[in-house]
């Protein structure tokens, strides 16, 4: 019997046999996602032997025929996408959690509606228009401009005033048109709800007393002191007195700020959960409005603020995953401790525009952080990044050294050296970033199918199917106020009208080149706090890297992962606050 191995024709047979099989993955998971892992598992034969040795040394995998069918997959996942049940046009009314709205043609039935509309109106999706609660001749009325405007015989926009046969109050009425394959309109109302149960949210959110819970209700649903005090049968002055104890309870300082509050508090609590619209409980996060700006080229950039306005600048990264939020007691703490956390979205997450194709990701990224600092005419920040989003802090303080006096990271990447770096990750983390170094030409497709398949789990589970490997992870991520911050952080990357499958692609792909220089020539000090149970940059692959750059300062923390931030956030602000003293 012949020692030798097997002959070429074989090799050549079992090679082709292999493609077609990742071939067959492709098609499955354009037209399900729910596939994907399939795919992943088929996947990582075909591009393992590729990671031998150094990164700079293997080659990238380019196969035509493999990108053709790829490309060819896509076009289903697209068709995928625009035909889910949860698309298109009736994910419009998920982005109005507490405003009665609803959407029709001015026919004779509701096309569909919120929930603050089946709560105010007793609508429901295909009722009967005559369920609305107006007359017959403002319901007439209603009707012929929804038609108008549906059809675009119309002004884009048109709002009408209408009373309500159930309060006898005037609603006010915004028409608009939407894009869909048929004309419609979406109608939205200044009818606010109180839900169902949510005057325990509130007693447990803030410790009211019922009498002032009932205040709130009045406040928030735009009654006059005069009016509460009336229907309380209590004199206005007494309730003066328990709106200043209010105040104090709610850590705000106006009537308005205390609306802003519970309107977010009660954005959260319309939200439809997968366990019976679960109400929120305490540490709910504040509403944080985007702030913008355009520049030169047209480009929008956006970003969020909070803390303490006259504070200490503090530059927060967000990781590709978008996390713009913190957990509400971190968000406060940045207030007490004199803290002004500034929070850049970055290009092609929520709603900063892309960079135009060819664009120098690293630089283009950078330059957008420098373009919002300077907006606010602020300087020499903590740069705080997390993952590989310390090569925009890096670059940004070699490029701006103004901008930045330190960095503090927390779960940070380093530039990777060896194939066994990426075989040390865990398999998602290592199916996304090795398939940005080595086959960048299908990361779109890959990248697509993940959010995808995020979209269809719902991101609570997804996260839980990719960071399934860290206990550490999953412990943190099971807590309700980092939920809460992840959940609604994230969704500048992903909601269930649009993704950022772009954006991350391209993150990722920057993530994986060469960034060693630009971490050497970085001055200012830098301190990294690390996770001793990070998915996706383990503590070996930390303690080999290290000796490259010798003046970062590395340490680790125990039971924490990729999440180390939102695990240990007090610790962070520690060194936050320790560097703003040492420079």
């Amino acid at each position: 019997m012949s020692e030798q191995g097997p002959s070429k024709p074989t090799v050549e047979i079992a090679r082709r046999e292999h493609k077609a099989e990742i071939v067959d993955r492709l098609y499955e998971v354009a037209l399900d996602p729910i596939r994907l892992e399939d795919l992943l598992d088929v996947w990582e034969g075909h591009t393992a032997p590729l990671r031998i040795g150094a990164v700079d040394q293997a080659p990238l995998l380019d196969d035509p025929e493999i990108e053709a069918h790829m490309k060819r997959a896509t076009v289903f996942l697209d068709r995928f996408e625009a035909t889910r049940e949860d698309g298109g046009y009736r994910s419009v009314l998920e982005d109005i959690p507490r405003s009665a709205a609803f959407l029709c043609d001015g026919g004779s039935v509701i096309e569909t509606c919120n929930r603050p509309a089946a709560v105010a109106f007793g609508l429901s999706d295909g009722c009967a228009f005559t369920l609305l609660p107006f007359d017959a001749e403002d319901r007439a009325l209603l009707s012929g401009e929804i038609r108008r405007i549906a059809g675009g015989r119309a002004e884009k926009v048109v709002t009408l005033r209408i009373r309500s046969t159930i309060t006898g109050s005037p609603v006010i009425l915004r028409i608009s048109r939407i894009e869909s394959d048929r004309p419609l309109a979406l109608v939205l109302s200044t009818e606010l709800v109180w839900p169902e149960g949510f005057a325990q949210t509130v007693h447990e959110a803030f410790g009211l007393t019922g009498a002032e819970v009932e205040i709130v209700r009045g406040i928030t649903l735009g009654l006059p002191v005069r009016d509460i005090a009336e229907a309380r049968g209590r004199s206005a002055e007494t309730v003066r007195t328990q709106l200043r104890s209010i105040l104090a309870k709610t850590e705000t300082h106006s009537q308005s700020e205390l609306v802003r509050v519970v309107l977010g508090l009660m954005d959260v609590a319309l939200i439809p959960t997968d366990e019976a619209r679960a109400a929120p409980r305490i540490g709910a996060l504040e509403p944080r409005p985007l702030q913008e700006m355009w520049l030169a080229d047209g480009r929008r950039l956006t970003w969020i603020e909070f803390g303490d306005p006259e504070g200490r600048p503090m530059l927060f990264m967000h990781l590709d995953y978008g996390l713009i939020r913190w957990p509400a007691m971190a968000e406060r703490a940045a207030r007490t401790r004199s803290m002004r956390v500034i929070v850049p979205v970055r290009a092609g997450y929520g709603r900063t525009d892309l960079h135009a194709r060819g664009t120098d990701h690293l630089t283009g990224v950078a330059l957008d952080y420098a373009a919002v600092l300077d907006q606010l005419a602020v300087q020499g920040t903590v740069a705080v990044p997390m993952g590989a989003d310390l090569r925009f802090a890096a670059h940004l303080a070699n490029l701006r050294p103004d901008l930045v006096r330190g960095i503090v990271g927390c779960s940070c990447q380093l530039p990777l050296r060896t194939a066994a770096q990426y075989e040390r990750m865990d398999k998602w983390q290592r199916f996304i970033l090795a398939n940005a170094r080595y086959a960048p030409k299908v990361l779109p497709f890959l990248v697509q199918a993940g959010f995808s398949l995020a979209r269809r789990l719902g991101k609570d589970k997804f996260f839980a199917q990719v960071n399934g490997g860290s206990p550490a992870d999953m412990e943190t991520f099971a807590r309700p106020d980092v939920r809460a911050a992840v959940m609604e952080g994230s969704d500048t990357c992903l909601t269930a009208k649009w993704s950022a499958h772009e954006a991350f692609t391209r993150e990722c792909i920057g993530s994986e080149k060469d960034w060693s220089g630009v971490l050497r020539l970085c001055t200012v000090p830098i301190v990294l706090l690390q996770g001793d149970q990070d998915p996706q940059t383990p503590v070996l692959t930390v303690k080999e890297l290290m000796g490259d750059y010798p003046a970062l300062s590395v340490r680790f923390l125990p039971f924490t992962g990729q999440l180390l931030f939102f695990a240990e956030w007090p610790q962070v602000l520690d060194e936050v606050a320790e560097m703003v003293r040492k420079t």
